[in-house]
């Protein structure tokens, strides 16, 4: 498919059918969250792949129930950093500069100016930050599977305490702000699929401004 052929196939997935989904195509999803841009480069969170079947039980309990978090092959945790750290900035343009053989002074100015900026925000800040680069990940997640027709939902009904206990975070420094469920659709009876796709139109969405 081309681009806008998987945009418009694509829909949020409200039924599965349990099929597994391929190793090597769950890998190229992987790899797209992976590449995804993110704010100074820094990938502030982790993605918990959770395949377990007992986890995931205790999981839809405490995601309003939805029974994609069951039937679908592979459900993704987007878990963000609870705060940006001197630490963890600093380690992250270490390894930045050592993958691409920079002197560890290279980055200086940069990373002395983004942690002086970050110094003035709460932590509250921090994590909306730092939750607002996972949303970047799950769109291009979403796009890669699309491309793969791989069926996907993303997932904002949860009990964001109640993941963070389950999944052992704040041990971590991470807190929950989205999921992905992947895999196949269950044709019968995923009545969303069958609707038709409704988005605005171009000229009530875009202001063009000359």
């Amino acid at each position: 498919m081309s681009l806008q052929e998987a945009l418009h196939w694509r829909s949020a997935t409200k039924s599965y059918n349990g099929n597994v989904i391929e190793k090597d195509k769950i890998e190229q999803v992987l790899n797209a969250i992976r590449l995804a841009p993110s704010s100074s480069g820094l990938q502030p969170f982790k993605v918990f792949v959770i395949t377990n079947k007992d986890l995931r039980e205790k999981l839809q309990p405490i995601s309003c129930q939805q029974q994609q978090i069951v039937q679908a092959s592979h459900i993704l945790v987007f878990a963000a950093w609870d705060e940006y750290t001197q630490e963890r900035v600093d380690s992250f343009f270490e390894f930045s500069n050592k993958e691409r053989n920079l002197p560890s002074a290279a980055t200086d100015d940069y990373r002395l100016n983004l942690l002086d900026m970050l110094s003035k925000k709460t932590k509250a800040d921090h994590f909306l930050n730092s939750s607002q680069q996972t949303y970047i990940a799950l769109g291009f997640g979403l796009l890669a599977a699309a491309d793969l027709k791989i069926d996907a939902t993303p997932i904002e009904g949860f009990d964001n305490d109640a993941v963070d206990e389950l999944l052992n975070l704040p041990e971590q420094g991470l807190k929950s702000s989205v999921m992905m469920a992947l895999g196949y659709k269950d044709e019968d009876s995923d009545w969303w699929g069958k609707l038709k796709k409704v988005r605005r139109s171009n000229e009530e969405l875009f202001v063009e401004l000359h």
